[in-house]
Parts: structure tokens; sequence; C-alpha cells
């Protein structure tokens, strides 16, 4: 039930892909000149004359008249100029059609090749750039050059044909329409000079358009229509949610890289696409090809028999990243399975991908292997019977069933016999000498020492042979009668029957065990990295942080110079300056496209860069540039999923460190949000009462002034000027908030004793409230401080009325000042009211905090302990709030530094 679901999402969201996107219509011909161009220019005009925007990208018209004439009338782009070797070519303007935006180009020709120096090295990457641009395509196209049938077009006409379009566009359509025309017809064309030029039509004749191949090609387009058609109403039926098809599982196509990997990936992916299923390419390292690598290269070290075994391992990687790349292009998926039991690692990955097709190529002949049941076919039959297996015979499979039957799967590298020879000449030698001056008699082990050694640095192949000789030498030399294969005894026989088992298994033994080895170690590789990957990312707070960690273990695992561009950030810097104009252009079409380009890409191949995108769930955050040596003419497919993999996980984590920032955005945006609503109901409560009372004073004043006594009119003055002065120091306490909020507080400082302080905070605190007692204990002989005395004056202030706002009537403030251990000075201002709970106090400082006990109670902006702590941090000192003495109140304390010594005379007087 959930594969059903899936299936059907799956086909949704392909048809809304075609609906959104543009839409590619193909006409499909079975040779050249059966009329392709024609059929499409027919139907472009129609369009034309409904009044669609039709435009003409290119048309190849090849000299033929009756082409010409059809194209004429129909909007025509100017082609672009491009300068190669000297001369000026023509192609495809793909900017201009951008920019001009049709309804429909016309783009002939799909599989043509761009001149050198073009945006894309292939025309149908032309037309997939115009088709993510919502630009509907219509293109012409021969079935010889579907990339999935090359091998089978090779097949029919012996021709291998080099310009092919990957099956994955295909994928794209919107119609097929299938050029058709008999083959008789199209020889008639042929010989009337219609198709190609009479001396080119007398070697086409002899070659590609004989009639038996016109029939087959002709029957291969059909076919291939039929099967898209058919594809199409599958995927078309499972998107609306209807039944009566069912779609296929997957099918998991197995190569080994030891020839015709692309022939198998090419038929392997038919399969899969006349079953509608998804499809995968994978191979099994053993790690033998990890180990060739490892010894090759190294120019300080003699020649050796590995040097021949990571030349054919470097061969065989070659044809795997062929392999990889065509199944790429042709729309499956790759990986590379790391371990040395072949067949069990090929039912774990078709387990893990739902397949239920696993299809393989023929296996070479190997008579022992087979008596055994140890060859592919047989382990797979036998531990997979819940699968079908599919096993497809290359070209070249009955030559190689010819060779002479073998336990291995290939031959011998030229130097594998001298690390054979070697190995037997000094197991001989080591033996005679230990017999003649050791005197031993038992030499069995050093032979089977001389196969260990062998099979811990070669195949298992070369340990067999390996062991096969040693025995033979053993027999010959060591065994009586000496210097005969003959054997005297029956122990004689038991022991050297006894020794080559025992070489037999230890060699096998030490083969696997090296074998697991290595591909321990090539699997590790990937997890170390993308491990240290991580653990860099990890630490990464910030977008830049995220670009410097994923650049720097990009230029170390890697070994390449790295660049990194996500969200309009980038870095380092370095790499940045060794950027060219063509290689920011290749970036930027990467980010824009969401595809690699540049260097080892037929996308902008020119650059010496190769981009990679940065990409979300949803969307391209950016692009990877990575720069390698120039010596590096390829990638291995294990660099190209490292990197691939490293991208992703840097994609991952800038967008992690996005979503960490827009949450910060959004904290802080609501603590604003909150902070004003604070502020306006603490100003719509705190400024409107003052204003209250001076408009109800001002109002009695103005009606009824001239009824009233002296005394009355006084006393309504008195009450407009005192809550007029309490109006002012809350819009005074506001102002003072934003300058701290803003930039901080300017000081400009000055010598002044503390004792003026805190008497000019008393007095000016008495003359708003004349009720209010302060005590004040400071001590004698304090030196006086270095501070800016309007603003502590203004500190002093808002803690006296802070605590008097909440002590008791009649009862005093007391302010004690003295000077602590420390050198510094300590203010205690202290209250006799509820005091504050200890859970309390830390929060009473934050702006707008709600409590009945302190500064936020029913008086007051809530802004007064906030303007304190500003002011005397700004000061380089704290303000805390303890408990009052006795349990009883709340004391805050201000503890400033004195600063500097003042010098002789600088404090007035």
């Amino acid at each position: 039930m959930g594969s059903e679901h899936t299936g059907q999402a799956d086909a949704l969201m392909g048809e809304l892909r075609r609906q959104t996107a543009g839409r590619l219509t193909v006409f499909l011909g079975a040779a050249p000149g059966v009329g392709k161009t024609y059929a499409m220019l027919t139907r472009a005009r129609e369009l034309h004359r409904q009044g669609i925007d039709v435009v003409i990208g290119i048309i190849e018209t090849h000299g033929r008249s009756e082409t010409r004439e059809l194209a004429e009338g129909l909007p025509l782009l100017p082609r672009k100029e491009v300068e190669y070797q000297g001369r000026i070519l023509e192609e495809m303007d793909l900017d201009g059609l951008l920019v001009r935006k049709p309804a429909i180009a016309l783009v002939d020709e799909l599989a043509h090749r761009n001149v050198p120096g073009s945006r894309h090295e292939r025309r149908w990457q032309d037309v997939e750039e115009l088709l993510d641009a919502g630009i509907d395509v219509y293109t012409t196209v021969n079935i010889q050059h579907l990339e999935s049938l090359n091998d089978v077009v090779h097949q029919i006409t012996g021709v291998r044909v080099r310009e092919t379009v990957p099956d994955s566009v295909f994928e794209r359509l919107r119609d097929i329409r299938l050029v058709d025309l008999p083959p008789r017809e199209l020889i008639e064309r042929l010989n009337q000079g219609k198709v190609y030029l009479p001396e080119q039509a007398a070697q086409a004749l002899q070659a590609f358009f004989s009639p038996s191949n016109l029939t087959a090609l002709r029957e291969l387009a059909m076919q291939t229509v039929a099967d898209h058609v058919d594809a199409d109403l599958r995927e078309t039926r499972t998107a609306r949610g209807l039944g009566g098809i069912a779609i296929q599982r997957h099918v998991l196509i197995a190569i080994d890289g030891r020839g015709q990997s692309e022939y198998l990936v090419r038929a392997g992916a038919r399969i899969a696409e006349r079953r509608g299923a998804p499809w995968s390419v994978v191979t099994v390292d053993t790690g033998c090809s990890a180990d060739a690598t490892l010894h090759a290269g190294d120019p300080g070290r003699a020649a050796s028999p590995h040097d021949s075994i990571a030349h054919a391992e470097q061969q065989r990687q070659m044809e795997l990243d062929k392999a990889f790349a065509l199944a790429r292009t042709l729309g499956g998926s790759t990986e590379i399975l790391h371990s040395t039991d072949v067949p069990q690692a090929l039912l774990d990955a078709a387990e893990a991908r739902g397949a239920r097709s696993i299809v393989i190529g023929r296996t070479r002949e190997r008579p022992i292997a087979r008596i055994f049941n140890r060859t592919l076919t047989q382990q797979l039959l036998q531990r997979g019977a819940r699968y079908e297996l599919t096993i497809v015979s290359t070209p070249r499979a009955r030559q190689r069933a010819r060779r002479l039957p073998d336990f291995t799967s290939e031959r011998l590298t030229p130097r594998e016999p001298v690390l054979i020879l070697s190995a037997t000449a000094g197991a001989i030698g080591t033996a005679a000498l230990a017999q003649r001056f050791l005197g031993l008699q038992d030499l069995s082990m050093v032979f089977l020492i001389a196969v260990l050694l062998v099979a811990s640095r070669a195949r298992m192949a070369t340990a067999f042979i390996t062991a096969v000789l040693c025995f033979l030498a053993y027999d010959f030399f060591f065994i009586e009668p000496r210097l005969t294969f003959l054997i005297s005894g029956h122990r004689a026989v038991a022991t050297v029957l006894l020794f080559l088992a025992a070489a037999l298994i230890a060699g096998r033994l030490a083969a696997r065990l090296r074998m697991q080895v290595v591909a321990l170690r090539a699997a590790n590789s990937h997890a170390m990295a993308m491990q240290n990957l991580g653990r860099q990312l990890s630490k990464a707070a910030d977008l830049g942080e995220v670009i410097a960690a994923g650049s720097s273990v990009l230029q170390s695992t890697l070994h390449a110079e790295a660049w990194i561009r996500i969200n309009g950030e980038s870095g380092p810097a370095a790499a940045a300056r060794n950027l060219s104009e063509k290689d920011k252009v290749a970036a930027d079409w990467t980010q824009q496209h969401g595809q690699s380009s540049g260097r080892y890409t037929d996308t902008l191949a020119n650059s010496d860069w190769w981009f990679l995108p940065v990409r979300s769930d949803q969307d391209t955050l950016g692009v990877v540039g990575l720069r390698f040596a120039s010596g590096m003419s390829r990638l291995s497919f294990e660099q190209r999923r490292l990197a691939e993999s490293m991208a992703e996980d840097i994609g991952q984590a800038a967008l992690r460190a996005r979503l960490v920032a827009e949450l910060e955005v959004a904290r802080v945006t609501g603590e604003t949000e909150r902070l004003r609503s604070a502020l306006l109901s603490s100003v719509s409560h705190d400024l409107r009462s003052p204003l209250s009372s001076m408009i109800g004073a001002a109002s009695s004043l103005a009606s009824y002034g001239k009824d009233m006594s002296q005394e009355d009119r006084e006393s309504l003055l008195d009450t407009i000027r005192v809550e007029g002065e309490r109006l002012d120091r809350y819009i005074q306490n506001l102002l003072d908030m934003t300058r701290l909020g803003q930039q901080g507080p300017t000081l400009t400082r000055d010598w002044i004793g503390i004792d003026e302080l805190v008497g000019s905070a008393a007095r000016r605190l008495q003359r708003f409230e004349p009720g209010i007692r302060i005590e004040t204990d400071i001590s004698s002989g304090l030196p006086p401080i270095h501070v800016h005395p309007a603003l502590i004056e203004q500190a002093l202030f808002n803690v006296m009325e802070n605590a008097a706002k909440f002590s008791p009537a009649n009862e005093p403030i007391r302010v004690a000042v003295r000077r602590a251990d420390d050198g510094l000075l300590r203010i205690d201002i202290s209250d006799q009211g509820p005091g504050i709970p200890e859970e309390e106090r830390r929060r009473i400082f934050d702006m707008f905090y709600s409590v009945e006990r302190g500064d936020r109670g029913k008086q007051g902006t809530g802004l007064g302990l906030t303007i304190v702590q500003g002011i005397v941090g700004a000061h380089m000192g704290k303000v805390e709030a303890l408990p009052g003495a006795g349990g009883r109140g709340t004391t805050i304390r201000l503890t400033l530094p004195y600063g500097a010594a003042p010098e002789s005379g600088s404090r007035p007087e």
C-alpha cells in the first residue's frame, strides 16, 4: 500500500514538473533524410498562423531548397558567431533565445556538438536550459543518437555513433512524433541527391543506408515511440490515481569494469525503461583496486609487479567511471559497494533499494569454480532465490567463452610471473641453505612462507600459481628421490600433499585478509573525511564560519583549491582572486541551474574550476568551486562522490546557520514587539496620569480661578508644576534608555567627591518628595572618583526614587558609602519595603519586568534600574540587588572603580 502511494506521488510530481516547466516535442526519425526538419517547420507554420509566438532558434537546411522555403516567413533569431582556431563559426544564440523568450523555439539537430568554447558541449544541454526557463522546444533527432541504443545501433550498422543524447532528456517529453519513410523511398531520395551529395550518397548506400539497416532502424524507432507512449500513459494514469497498470520494482545493474560495462548499462537501462522502473548501477570493490592504487605512482620506488597491476586497475577504474557517467546521463543512480563477498554485497544492495531484478553480464567460464558452485551466477541463484536474475550476453561473451578455461577472471599481468618465479626461486635457495648449514629436514614451512608473502602482496590467482610451483619445487628438489617428481614413500606423499593443501588454504586466507584490510581502508577513507567535515561544521556558528570550515576541509581532503559562495557570502578571499571571468560565469550558471559545470563536465568546460551546486531540500543555496592540479585530467568516481557528499553536507550546515540566524531575528523581533507593547502600556498609563492631573488643575484655574482663594490657586499651580516635573523625569528616562540602547552614553569624566553626588541626588529627590527622609553614612577620607558626574547623579537619583516608592511612611532611606577591600567604591541604597524574592532580583534590571515590589510598581515607566545598570556598566562598574538588613527591604548596591589618581590641583575646589 505504501509503495503504491509513493509511486503515485512520484508520478504526480513528474506530471507537475512537465506542466510547470517548458515542454519538449521531438520529431524522431529512423535515419537522416526522412523529413524531420520539414515536418517540424510545417507544424511551426500552422502554429504561427494561429498567432502563437514561434521563433527559429536554429535550422539546418543542408542545402535543401524546400526546407529553406518552408522556413521563410517564420521569425528567425540571428545566429551567434564563435571564433575557434582562427575561424568564425555560427551557433545558436542561447542567451538571445532566453531574452526573447518565445512560446515555442525551434532547435534542429538535438544531438549536435557545439563549437568548443560554447556554454554547453552539446545542443541537448542548450535545450534543457530553454526548458528550465519555461520555453517550449520543438526539436529533431534520429534514433541512432539515443544513448541507450548506441550499442544496438552499432550491432545493426557497424557504425559507432559519437554524438548521442541521454535518455533523461526524453523524460521531459510532451509529445513525440515519428517521422516515417519506407526504406525504398528514402533510398530513392538518396539517389536523387536530396539527402547527400552524389559521391556521399554512393558511399552511404554501401554502408549505413543499406535496406536491411534502414528496416532495422525503422523498427527500432517505432518500438522507441511505442515505449515512450506507453510510459507516458502509465505515469499519467498513476498520477491521477487510476489503476490497471502495475509499476515494476527497482532494477539493479551490476558491473565489474572488466569489459563491456557501458554495454551492460545501456542494456539494463532499456530493461528498466520498458518496465517503467527506477534503476541503479553498482560495482563491488573487493579492495584490490585500492591496493593497486596505493602502490602506483611512487617515483622513488623500483619497478615491481604492482606497477602492472596498478596500470590494469587504472584501466578498470576508467571503464567504471565512464559507465557510471553514462548511467547518470541516462537517468540512473550509481554507487560503489565495499565488500569481499561480491554476491552478498549485491543482494544487500538489492534489498536496500527494494529491487526485485538484478542484471549482470555473462561471466567468464571458470570450470573449477563451477564444480564447487562458486561462480557469481550460482551464488546469486542460491542466496537470492526471490530475485529475478537477468544475464546479458555482451558482444565479447562468445569470444571470451572460447578462451582456455581458467580459475581466474582475467589474465596475469606481465610482471606477476616475475613475482611468482622470484618467490619460488627464493624459497628454493633458502631451503637449500637451511638444509645444508642448519640441518633442517622439514622444509615445507620455507615454501609456505613464500606462498604467504605472495598472497599478502598480490591476487589470489597469483598465490595459487605460486603454491603449485612451490609444491612442484619442493617435490623435485627436496623429496627423495631428488631431481624427479617421483615420490618414494607413502609418508613423503602425505607430506607434499598436506603441504599443497596448507599452502592453498594459507594463501587464500592471506589474500582474503589483505583484501578485507584494503577494502576496509577504502571504505573508511570516505567515512573519515565526512566525519572530519561534520566535526568542523558542527563548530561553525554562522555562515562565514561554515564557508571557512568547509573550504578548509575540502582543500585538505581533496588536495584542491576550494572556493565556496553561499547566499552572496564567499571565501576564502585568496581563492576568489584566482577566479577569472569565465570561472565566475560558470559559477553563476551552476547556482542558477543547480547543476555541475566547468572542468570535468560538458558545460562551460573551458573553466579551470569544477563547480558543484550547494543544495538544500528545495533550492540551490550556493556553489562550491574546486581547482585541481593541471595534470589531473580526470576524477575518479570516488573523488566525485566524496566532493558531492561534502557539498551536500556544507549545504545542510549553511541551511542550519541560516535557520539559526532567522530564529535569532525572529526572537529579537518578538522581544522588540514585547518591549514595544510594554512601552506603549507604560506610556499610556504612567505618562497619562501626570497629564491628567495637569489638565485638571489647568481647567479648574481657567473655569473657576476668579472664585478661588489665593491659597487654592497656588495649590493648583503647585500641582501643575510637580506633575510637569514628574512627566519630565519620565520622558528623560525614556530618552536615556534610547541613548543607552542605540550607542551607549558618551562619558565626559571629571573628578568629583562621592559626598557631592549623593547630596545632590538626595536634595533633588526631596524637592519632588518633601516627606522623604534620607539618612547618609559616608566614610570619611574617601578620595574623589573619576566619573561622568551628571550620569552618576542620575543613577543615584533613580535608585533613591525607586526606594522611596516602596518604603513605608516615616521610614528613612539609608545610603551607605564605603571603600571595599578590593579598592572599589561601594554604594548601598536600602529601603524598608516588602523586599524582592531571591529568584526575581536578577530580573529587576530587565526593561519592563513587572513586579509589585520594586521599580515595576504601579508608578514609573519600569526603566529606572535598567538605566542605572547601563550608566554604571559604562563606567566599568556593576549593579546588584541584595536583601535588606535583617531580612527587611531591599538593598541596591552600586560598585564603581575610582580610576587613576588625580594629579595635584586637578580636582576643582
